[in-house]
């Protein structure tokens, strides 16, 4: 059941129409989810800005769809689960790579030692220590890497909750 509903640029806030209006100028539509952002200008631009930070990242966009899976699947978001398996295939993940990282792993040690640690860091970043960070630079990962993961699981969070807060499902078959 949807608990905040999509906002047409007309009836947003005044930030938040101006920002509908310009992604609905360059991609012919704005998205269920940002168009229920537009609610909060300030989150509707957060979203954006992170976002479009986020694509700077240094993460293979292979094993940035496995962490966004793991991190999905322990959120239970269906709609992001949903953007993110047709994203996985889209980068040539295989029905095993996605099953995978779903259950927070991977067949590659290095690459299921980033997805348990983006899994901690969402679910009990405190217990973090000197230690993992070591373990996973051992595994080659770089800081820059480290850091970007901890970004990763934040912006999968944000969409997440607010999907889930805001009651968007993820479209059916049907749609």
């Amino acid at each position: 059941m949807r608990n905040l509903h999509t906002l047409a640029p007309a009836d947003a806030p005044a930030k938040s129409r101006e920002l509908l209006t310009d992604i609905i100028d360059r991609h012919g539509s704005a998205g269920d989810m940002i168009s229920t952002m537009a609610h909060s200008p300030a989150l509707l631009q957060g979203y954006l800005d992170f976002s479009r930070a986020m694509k700077r990242a240094k993460l293979p966009r292979p094993l940035s769809e496995k962490l966004s899976l793991a991190a999905q699947e322990w959120i239970g978001c269906g709609t992001c689960l949903a953007a993110h398996t047709d994203a996985a295939r889209s980068a040539g993940l295989t029905e095993t790579d996605i099953a995978l990282a779903r259950q927070g792993t991977s067949t590659d040690a290095r690459e299921a030692a980033l997805i348990e640690y983006a899994l901690r860091v969402l679910t009990e970043p405190s217990s973090i220590t000197n230690d993992d960070v070591t373990a996973l630079r051992e595994h080659q990962w770089s800081d820059r890497i480290i850091a970007e993961v901890v970004g990763l699981v934040t912006l999968n969070m944000l969409t997440g909750a607010f999907n889930l807060i805001a009651g968007i499902q993820p479209p059916t078959d049907a749609e």
